[in-house]
Formats: C-alpha cells, structure tokens, sequence
C-alpha cells in the first residue's frame, strides 16, 4: 500500500522497496535504541517483520522507516525501529508514518506496544500512553 504525502513524500509498506543499507546505517549508528546493531541482525529483523514502512522523498530516497512485529499469540503488535532522517524532520512526516503504520490495515484494529525515550508526544496522538502492567 501506499500514500502520497504534501512535498513529494511518499510512504510505501512494499518490503523490496527497503533501503536496507540506509535502515542499517541510521539504527546502528544515529539511534540511541540500537546503537553497534550488526547487519545481519537488522536484515533478520527486516526480513522477520510482519510489516515494513518506508518514507521516501522526491527521487525515491529512503528517509524514515518504522517495522511492526505481529505478537498475536499474546494479542498485541509491537511498532519499532521508527525515525525520520535529521534533513526532513519538522514537516509533520514522523506523525504520517506512525499514523500510515498504526492506523492502516492490516493491524489498525490490534492493540500496540513500543518503547521510547524521547518521543512520547508524538505517539500520545495515536493513544500511546503508560500501561498500567507492562514491565520490561
């Protein structure tokens, strides 16, 4: 599935779309989640996930990503690995993915999980909040 967005953007959930160089490259070395994440690891999880969304500007340049992992035996889907690259933040294209990832089929009527540590605004839009039971 896909969805055009304002200025040339695009999201794309098509899993042989994704620049797996570029998802690599930003999760190993840009977030604070996953800091050293090796390749192959990232492939697997590429490879494992149920859903994968890339956000791409003008000239199919990869920008943003999320990966969703379907947990239904335990009822819940888990949102992860989320970024828009630092050059297009600030134009509302992080809000679109989550929104495009969380609210579109197939997995917009399950109940989600995620962990962050400096987003929390961003996701209280979609219903996030602090679960009374969740430990990690």
């Amino acid at each position: 599935m896909k969805k055009e967005l304002p200025g040339g953007y695009e999201l794309d959930d098509q899993a042989k779309r994704i620049d797996r160089a570029a998802v690599h490259r930003f999760i190993a070395e840009e977030s604070y989640w996953a800091q050293g994440r090796p390749r192959e690891r990232m492939d697997g999880l590429i490879d494992r996930a149920s859903r994968n969304v890339g956000l791409y500007a003008l000239g199919g340049v990869q920008v943003g990503y999320s990966r969703t992992v379907d947990a239904s035996d335990a009822g819940l889907v888990y949102l992860a690995d989320v970024y828009v690259i630092d050059q297009h933040r600030g134009r509302g294209l992080g809000l679109e993915l989550v929104r495009f990832t969380v609210d579109e089929r197939p997995f917009a009527d399950r109940r989600w999980v995620l962990h962050t540590a400096d987003a929390h605004a961003l996701y209280e839009k979609f219903g996030f909040a602090p679960g009374e039971r969740l430990l990690e």
